[in-house]
């Protein structure tokens, strides 16, 4: 079992970038797939146009966020309103986790993610000449619905061109190229806003958009296995399933709270970097950065723990961590003596945090009912980009942004630690019973 979990969580190590898995099996040489009898045209996926068309949809998210002052000024909008356009983007990418996978099942992959793909390039011109903050919210959701589908659909096609291990090799090989886009994605929207602005930002993401519609018309072949449908009915009946399960809702509230709540403090941090510390813009991408190599720095120490500590404990730990680095912001805020250190080391720690406990989170998440593995991973997606866009959404509502932001990190974290308790208690029980 132990073997099994370890297996699982290398495949599952957090990304911010939409990723929800990223794995150990970093050196595979091999680089043909082992394709599956009823789909002999999935060889001819391009796993670095899979890659490419996945990191769009996070891209976008993070991309924006050291814009935020800059655009508030010009649409003449309230900081809560700004960080508005991060929590409906979370939002359309927390439903898209929902919906393309079984429409594009249906219908196949390739028209749904052009479709995709459209609605994310036309979406992100018009939001370039956004004239107010409220158009702009509803464009950045229509773009998230239209950036989710490369995401879904990115990590399906890499199932189906491949079967068992050289799935997992392809996977892993293409998560490395996706963990790119939240490390970068920052500092690249604080160079185009500060020498362009921050409209350019959208021309920008049009452009990919185009440019994936392109290379998915010359190069991706359909790739959906022939006979492979889905029937709304019964995935419905999973869904049920699992939401009247008390440990995998456990896992994934706890998996949500314990990652996806930094989002909260991201949308907050332009406005705690450059109203409060009084910071250039172009340096919010350079301490954003810093917080994604802790989410890197995590995730590769959880793929190295998991073989010797029990995935549950890890979880917790990790989690705990991240509560004692929310704790000591909290403090920093409320003695008044914040500084650019005593943001960013904190924030460090809780996404090493993160890193960790989010692997473990998802893997238990996911083998609660094997019968059910994808339904819960879609499932969990959802749980983790809800408690974003909730959690970034609250940040924007009071007036000290530092200090909203500490609080909920704070209660999210006692939440994902209570959340975890109770799963572990419950699959307890449940073996006990069984």
């Amino acid at each position: 079992m132990q073997k099994t979990a370890a297996s699982l969580l290398r495949c599952t190590s957090h990304s911010l970038n939409a990723r929800l898995m990223a794995c150990t099996l970093l050196y595979s040489r091999d680089m043909t797939s082992s394709v599956p009898d009823n789909n002999p045209s999935a060889r001819h996926a391009p796993l670095w146009l899979l890659a490419l068309i996945t990191f769009s949809g996070t891209l976008a998210m993070h991309i924006f966020v050291p814009a935020l002052p800059d655009a508030a000024r010009d649409l003449g909008a309230s900081v809560g309103a700004m960080q508005l356009t991060m929590s409906v983007y979370i939002l359309g990418l927390a439903a898209g986790q929902l919906v393309y996978g079984p429409i594009s099942d249906h219908f196949g992959r390739r028209p749904v993610l052009m479709v995709g793909l459209v609605i994310y390039a036309c979406t992100g011109l018009w939001a370039a000449f956004a004239p107010n903050v409220n158009t702009l919210i509803v464009l950045r959701l229509l773009q998230a619905l239209g950036g989710c589908s490369g995401m879904v659909i990115g990590r399906a096609m890499v199932r189906d061109t491949a079967v068992d291990k050289d799935a997992g090799r392809r996977l892993a090989l293409m998560n490395l190229m996706v963990v790119i886009g939240p490390g970068i994605a920052p500092l690249i929207g604080s160079a185009v806003t500060t020498t362009v602005g921050w409209r350019a930002l959208f021309f920008l993401l049009s452009g990919l958009g185009v440019v994936n519609f392109a290379f998915t018309w010359t190069l991706l072949p359909e790739t959906r296995p022939r006979g492979r449908t889905t029937h709304l009915l019964a995935l419905a009946r999973d869904y049920g399933r699992l939401l009247k399960s008390p440990t995998f809702l456990g896992y994934a509230l706890g998996g949500g709270c314990a990652t996806t709540a930094m989002y909260g403090f991201v949308a907050a941090s332009p406005f705690i970097f450059t109203h409060q510390l009084g910071r250039p813009d172009y340096e919010v991408g350079m301490y954003l950065a810093v917080q994604f190599v802790g989410i890197w720095l995590g995730s590769m120490t959880a793929a190295r723990l998991i073989s010797r500590v029990p995935i549950d404990r890890l979880a917790i730990g990790a989690n705990f961590l991240s509560v004692v680095a929310a704790v000591g912001f909290l403090v920093a805020v409320l003695s008044g003596h914040l500084s650019v250190p005593l943001v960013v080391a904190p924030m460090f720690l809780f996404a090493a945090g993160a890193g960790i406990a989010s692997p473990a989170a998802m893997t238990q998440a996911i083998s609660v009912n094997p019968k059910v593995v994808g339904s819960a991973s879609g499932l969990y997606g959802f749980s983790q980009m809800g408690v974003g866009a909730a959690c970034s959404a609250i940040t924007g509502l009071g007036s000290n942004p530092a200090l909203s932001a500490a609080l909920v990190l704070v209660a999210a974290g006692v939440i994902a630690q209570a959340s975890f308790w109770i799963a572990v208690r419950s699959k307890r029980r449940a073996i006990a019973e069984s």
